[in-house]
């Protein structure tokens, strides 16, 4: 396949940066392995999380010479690469390759859309409920499992990237997390082992429908 010949991997360390906004992008690249974050500085120096990398999902644009986001791995990460004009030469005679970039262009302007909704008028419960449902969702999609049921998750953010993704603060994550185990909502194994008894449940208390409201 003509992909082939331009690809290359690339791994990455928990915590180390990938990209920094406003790098020339010399690549473009889908996640294979692991989670990253995609982060704005603002102008008073708070780092704003505006985004999430799960497998699957690509990073830069075709046709976009420098990165618009930070991407910082927040898990140990395998990357596969493409050379930025190789890969808009070949999407610019493939059909099939510049359809399948537009898909994962809407599948982004979704999750985007869905992140304007969890900061919005939820509250913190429904927050945290709601990003536990996202990774769910992803987690079952990743293994061609349906989100249903019993789930069992690895959460890939500690609570301080929790706190900083969902504009709360760490003692308020902490918090629910505690009340959400507390009333049977999740159990807890450590910090990041989550098992989830029934979806449906945890889709309640995101404030969603039990029919999948939010965008899948």
């Amino acid at each position: 396949m003509a992909l082939d010949a331009i690809k290359y991997y690339r791994s990455f360390e928990a915590g180390q940066t990938l990209i920094w906004s406003g790098d020339r992008m010399e690549f473009v690249a889908s996640v294979v392995t692991g989670v990253a974050t995609l982060s704005q500085v603002m102008e008073d120096g708070r780092t704003q999380t505006v985004g999430l990398l799960f497998p699957s999902d690509f990073v830069g644009r075709p046709g976009r010479d420098t990165a618009p986001y930070n991407v910082v791995a927040t898990t140990d990460l395998l990357m596969c690469c493409f050379r930025k004009k190789p890969f808009e030469e070949l999407m610019a005679k493939t059909p099939h390759i510049a359809q399948r970039l537009l898909e994962m262009t809407l599948d982004e302007l979704d999750a985007a859309r869905e992140w304007l909704l969890l900061l919005g008028r939820k509250t913190a419960r429904e927050k945290i409920a709601s990003l536990l449902a996202i990774v769910a969702r992803r987690d079952a999609s990743l293994k061609m499992l349906p989100a249903a049921g019993k789930l069992v998750i690895d959460l890939p953010l500690t609570r301080e990237a929790m706190a900083d993704y969902l504009g709360l603060t760490l003692e308020t994550v902490s918090r629910q997390m505690s009340a959400l185990k507390r009333d049977g909502v999740i159990e807890l194994e450590g910090k990041r082992h989550v098992t989830i008894p029934n979806f449906d449940r945890l889709l309640e208390e995101a404030g969603d429908d039990t029919d999948g409201g939010m965008p899948g």
